[in-house]
């Protein structure tokens, strides 16, 4: 945070102006955490599924840890009911999903004996998985969706995202 807050300030422009531009530079900044889940994995000893389950589950307590307890904990205790509490919890568990299947990939990725005909798919599904958060802004920006549409519609990129890691998964782990 400190490192977007210092070289990405925020961008001052008309009202309901988005900076195209300068949020996909921010998200660029994403790539560290496939650095980060890369070192987290290989300091770990054990099979690659652990490595997996270990790293994604950590990294994504740390991130619901870090931006959504303590809004949801000290809002969703109130006297009225809002939605916006049920949208924070269903979007904690696409992000899981999202974060299981970023480290499935990465791993997949880092792998020695990865077949050449892999890293073109690996490399298009690690750079969605980066650039997920600035599509889906883009997405709802441009088409002005509400938040349970743009729920749904991470829900449906995320499932995507997290079913193509699988069938990757699958064939170069026990179907090679």
């Amino acid at each position: 945070m400190l490192f977007l807050a210092t070289f990405f300030p925020t961008w001052e422009g008309g009202a309901g102006a988005y900076d195209f531009v300068g949020e996909f530079m921010k998200a660029t900044v994403d790539l560290a955490d496939l650095v980060g889940l890369h070192l987290v994995m290989s300091r770990n000893a054990g099979k690659g599924e652990y490595k997996i389950m270990v790293a994604a589950m950590g990294w994504a307590t740390a991130e619901l840890v870090m931006s959504r307890c303590i809004p949801l904990w000290v809002g969703a205790r109130g006297i009225e009911f809002d939605w916006k509490y049920i949208q924070m919890s269903i979007d904690s568990n696409i992000s899981l999903g999202h974060y299981i299947a970023m480290a499935a990939l990465v791993w997949m990725f880092t792998r020695y004996d990865l077949p050449k005909r892999y890293r073109l798919p690996l490399t298009l599904l690690l750079g969605l998985s980066v650039y997920k958060a600035f599509f889906m802004e883009s997405f709802v920006h441009v088409f002005l969706l509400g938040s349970w549409t743009a729920l749904l519609v991470k829900a449906v990129i995320t499932g995507f995202l997290a079913l193509s890691s699988l069938g990757l998964f699958v064939t170069l782990v026990h179907g090679n």
